[in-house]
């Protein structure tokens, strides 16, 4: 495993990740089946476990915290984030000091750990001033509890102010954002939210590398009844015919080197520049297994252009 600085930080974080977005507490409930995923991601060298309060509101925390707490707490990453409502309470949502504050508590005790090492603003929240969201964020710091805080799907007008908004008054500024970034969802990623992190010294750890598994190649015949997509319906509009029809040309190419296109694509993630880490899901052993040796996968400049060419037809 290779092993990234978070942009211009002191932390190196795996260059996989395993994350709970619906997995844990979802499609993986059973604590044994849950530890082998982890077990088996954190002895292939993954260091970097990233969940939210929001992920099956609060189980895939509960899940993944009690099989966590049995590794040694300085060999792991552990991130949580905040926004989304976790109630029908008026202020248990958005990131008003308030809700930061509560929440960061709840996401502790849940995970069963003393401080998080990543907290990430997991929108941007238009109802609340934006000095009052970094000071929040800069007190979890002063305070033991946040090591370093993020943003994620903020636009990169939105973390320059962030930026700004911190140096100007001596507060932590984010040091991470995280992006939805794959074969098929690039442009906002690589022309505005790259040059932003690379002004500014954030890393970059994205999520959704296989745009919901239609990069893998598992739709090619049609909608498994177990698959993601089946049981999570707004998903379904990742998987048009166009993109299935270039999973099916990427087919050849993974074959030649012998990868999966899941490896492949992964694999074209790690290459790309600001990347720290390629947070991956998984709900069995076996596709953690898989996802874990395109990290020592090497694609040269032919094989590279080869996939832009296959992405950008239509």
């Amino acid at each position: 495993m290779e092993y990234r600085r978070l942009g211009r930080a002191g932390l190196k974080v795996s260059a996989l990740g395993l994350g709970g977005w619906l997995s844990f507490g979802d499609a993986v409930r059973d604590p044994d089946r849950a530890r082998e995923i982890i077990v088996t991601a954190y002895e292939g060298g993954v260091n970097f476990f990233d969940i939210a309060d929001v992920y099956a509101k609060g189980e895939a925390e509960r899940l993944m915290g009690a099989i966590l707490r049995e590794f040694p707490r300085h060999t792991l990453v552990i991130s949580s984030k905040v926004f989304w409502p976790m109630s029908d309470d008026v202020n248990d949502r958005g990131l008003s000091r308030k809700h930061i504050m509560e929440s960061v508590e709840k996401s502790l005790q849940r995970i069963g750990t003393d401080y998080l090492d990543l907290y990430f603003c997991h929108r941007y929240d238009p109802e609340t001033p934006l000095e009052e969201v970094v000071r929040a964020m800069d007190d979890l710091v002063h305070q033991g509890k946040v090591l370093y805080w993020g943003t994620s799907e903020w636009s990169g007008t939105q973390i320059a102010e962030a930026v700004w908004m911190a140096r100007r008054h001596n507060l932590y500024p984010p040091q991470v954002e995280q992006p939805q970034y794959n074969l098929f969802h690039r442009r906002r990623v690589e022309h505005e939210i790259l040059p932003i992190a690379e002004r500014y010294g954030l890393g970059l750890t994205t999520f959704s590398p296989l745009a919901g598994g239609v990069l893998t190649g598992k739709y090619d015949a049609g909608l498994p009844d177990d698959s993601r997509m089946a049981r999570h319906e707004w998903l379904r509009g990742r998987m048009t015919e166009e993109k299935l029809r270039q999973v099916r040309h990427l087919k050849p190419l993974a074959d030649d080197l012998g990868l999966t296109r899941a490896q492949l694509a992964l694999a074209w993630l790690l290459h790309r520049p600001g990347v720290s880490s390629v947070i991956t899901g998984a709900t069995s052993v076996t596709q953690v297994q898989e996802n874990l040796q395109a990290a020592a996968v090497t694609l040269n400049e032919d094989v590279l252009a080869q996939i832009e060419t296959i992405a950008s037809e239509g």
